[in-house]
């Protein structure tokens, strides 16, 4: 399934007896993570020397995780995957998995071949350390990911860039892709505190026309739910939302703390 990232090459990579090295053909290699990753990034595919997600970002997301404010979005996902699955054990791909709660939420409710793959070496780790039984690997999805064609039986992406080519190519036939998007509402009571308005934004028909020449939409839903945050946690979404944010942004979201904010996801699931 995974491929050398070396762009002249994309041969097949061949992994040794103890799980630890892969080796392709013409002799490129590549070392597991002691946590448990695989890292194929190639220099050409980062545009600085820590891509992605902070340490401080990841860990952000972690705690919101711990704190169970993406729950109702996976408990909406797993019965959609359910009612597309047409595999025992579907081999499935989480393109910007972060820090790998929803692979780590769905392989709790289904057994699935499990690949996570994002361009943060700190959000990588902590889902490598916390979930051993799924597959992570460092890669830049705006590229040519380093799976062999028709590996995957399923794609997620939420929340995450989308790839529509990359998808096309990496889904076996009859392939389910699964988007989610945040809704016109998402986390309008923060938007209003921190940027001193809401606008609600559609982005599902935009998303829906990117992905069209590709793949065959079948359905949509949008999820909503609120949550009541305390400053710890309007702390972590801000991280998570605005990378810790300009001077001034935690004080005037403080204030949020206590009251409900709002959580919406717009759903989308195509095939191949």
């Amino acid at each position: 399934m995974l491929v050398c990232s070396v762009p002249a090459c994309r041969a097949p990579l061949a992994i040794d007896s103890a799980g630890r090295r892969a080796l392709c053909p013409r002799g490129h290699s590549y070392d597991r993570a002691k946590s448990g990753y695989w890292n194929l990034l190639q220099p050409q595919d980062r545009r600085s020397s820590t891509p992605g997600d902070s340490k401080e970002a990841a860990s952000a997301r972690r705690l919101l995780v711990d704190r169970g404010l993406d729950t109702p979005l996976f408990a909406a996902l797993v019965p959609i995957l359910g009612t597309l699955d047409t595999a025992d054990h579907p081999g499935v791909l989480d393109v910007g998995c972060g820090e790998g709660a929803w692979l780590g939420y769905l392989s709790a409710q289904r057994e699935v071949d499990a690949w996570g793959t994002d361009l943060s070496t700190p959000a990588i780790e902590l889902a490598a350390r916390r979930w051993p039984q799924a597959n992570w690997v460092i890669a830049n999805a705006d590229r040519r990911l380093p799976f062999a064609d028709r590996s995957f039986d399923r794609i997620t992406s939420l929340t995450a860039r989308r790839n529509p080519e990359e998808f096309a190519r990496l889904l076996a036939p009859g392939g389910r892709l699964l988007i989610a998007l945040p809704g016109p509402d998402d986390l309008i009571e923060l938007r209003e505190a921190v940027l001193g308005r809401g606008d609600r934004r559609e982005r599902l028909d935009g998303a829906l026309a990117e992905l069209s020449p590709f793949f065959e939409i079948e359905g949509t839903e949008r999820v909503d739910w609120s949550a009541m945050l305390d400053e710890e946690e309007i702390g972590a979404l801000l991280a998570a939302t605005y990378r810790g944010g300009r001077a001034g942004r935690e004080e005037r979201a403080s204030g949020l703390a206590g009251t409900a904010v709002t959580f919406s996801r717009d759903l989308a699931w195509l095939k191949a």
